[in-house]
């Protein structure tokens, strides 16, 4: 992001490095705490997790010394060891937001309600939320948005995850005057809708992963939940349920991305999608009403049109972050926030026979992965939202492997707050 090196130098010159607490020491927790104790004018300075050793550890990677940490729930002994400098480890994650000397909250926890609770936290101590937990934005993230813009406080996508790095090729191509027609992602992993944590479980262990975690980009949730997350944000939709997902090289979009009666496989444009074969990249196809302007993307090397597709070969995830924190502090700007309300939504598919009477288990597990549909469309039909489905969710019916779970089929967890702010948020925007 240009400038922005300078600017954090710049708070770092002065004393004043943005203090920033992040909920969740995992994979990407892990590796965003250890990039922002070696960079300028950030500082991590509280780590939460429910295993306390993984917040330590994550400091620890970054070269702080064990006396430099302090381990504690309490708020004022946390407040203490930030005016000397030194780092907190904790796990409480409402340390995070009751804290006052933090500024940006960053959700690095992948958990649906956890999200809701501590975005809502955040935002009641009017402290920036940079949600990570992308899970939790397709389900309430409108929600989530205006209450923080009451509170004068920036609710945001990150950097560097797929969504927000696709935001910039999107933002880019429209603030030049083209025409975006498809934007999407690759991707990453071999597509595996019938895989579990078990059956992951040799390489999340070799990768350091979460077995549930690697199972939802191997499932393909993560993709939907990122599509999804796109679409809320740029008004785009699904051309079909779950998308195309075609195989196929850059170069080849431009003439895959046609429309049908054009010889390609889309029935409208103004759609996300995902593509086998372009990974860990991220696209977006664009096209243009002006003659002059088309031979100018020829003479540029574009291809011959009609449409040409923008891609960015690689997205750092959690290493971006910190451009995000940044900007939120520096610009209150955010880089990636729903338009209003849900444009589009992740549902909710069976990946097993199973009888009435079975319980589910969400994010990464044994027996439901998340699709993409329109909003209006999943509402019409009563699909339900994947961000609600959690293990005290249990089947009314049986139903069969590949089937797109109604709530006629499924009685679901209502005790949750995501649940509880899902309700107020269709009040809200429908």
């Amino acid at each position: 992001m240009y400038n922005m090196n300078r600017k954090l130098a710049q708070l770092e010159a002065e004393g004043k490095p943005i203090q920033v607490g992040v909920v969740g020491a995992g994979q990407m927790g892990r590796g965003m705490v250890t990039e922002l104790v070696m960079i300028k004018g950030e500082r991590p300075t509280i780590c939460a997790d429910i295993n306390i050793d993984l917040a330590v550890h994550a400091f620890e990677y970054g070269g702080v010394k064990p006396e430099d940490i302090v381990k504690t729930t309490d708020v004022e002994e946390a407040s203490k060891a930030i005016k000397e400098g030194k780092y907190v480890a904790t796990n409480d994650s409402s340390l995070v937001t009751k804290t006052p000397e933090i500024d940006v909250v960053v959700d690095v926890t992948g958990v649906p309600d956890v999200g809701a609770r501590i975005a809502l936290d955040a935002i009641a101590a009017k402290k920036h939320i940079i949600m990570m937990n992308v899970e939790s934005d397709v389900v309430i993230g409108p929600y989530l948005n205006k209450l923080a813009q009451e509170a004068g406080v920036v609710y945001t996508g990150t950097n560097g995850d797929e969504p927000g790095a696709v935001m910039e090729l999107y933002d880019f191509a429209t603030a030049i005057g083209l025409n975006v027609e498809v934007i999407g992602k690759g991707k990453n992993n071999r597509l595996d809708r019938a895989c579990n944590p078990d059956t992951v479980l040799e390489e999340a262990t070799r990768r350091k992963m979460s077995p549930r975690m690697l199972c939802a980009f191997k499932d393909g949730t993560k993709t939907m939940v990122e599509m999804t997350a796109m679409s809320n944000a740029t008004g785009l939709v699904p051309d079909v349920i779950g998308g195309h997902g075609i195989a196929c090289d850059v170069k080849g979009l431009n003439d895959m991305y046609r429309l049908k009666e054009d010889d390609g496989i889309l029935n409208k444009h103004g759609v996300v999608e995902y593509v086998r074969g372009i990974a860990p990249g991220v696209f977006v196809t664009v096209s243009t009403d002006n003659e002059e302007i088309s031979y100018q993307m020829q003479y540029h090397s574009m291809g011959p049109g009609p449409l040409w597709t923008l891609y960015r070969p690689y997205h750092l995830c959690n290493l971006e972050t910190p451009l995000t924190i940044g900007r939120a502090v520096i610009y209150h700007e955010g880089v990636i926030v729903p338009k209003g309300g849900l444009v589009s939504e992740v549902i909710t598919v069976a990946k097993k026979d199973m009888k009435a009477g079975e319980h589910l288990d969400g994010i990464g597990g044994y027996t439901t992965y998340g699709s993409i549909d329109t909003h209006e469309h999943a509402k019409e039909a009563g699909f339900v939202p994947f961000g609600l489905i959690n293990k005290n969710a249990v089947l009314k019916k049986d139903v069969k492997k590949g089937q797109l779970l109604t709530y006629d089929d499924v009685e679901i967890d209502t005790n949750t707050l995501i649940y509880q702010i899902r309700q107020k948020q269709d009040e809200i925007f429908g």
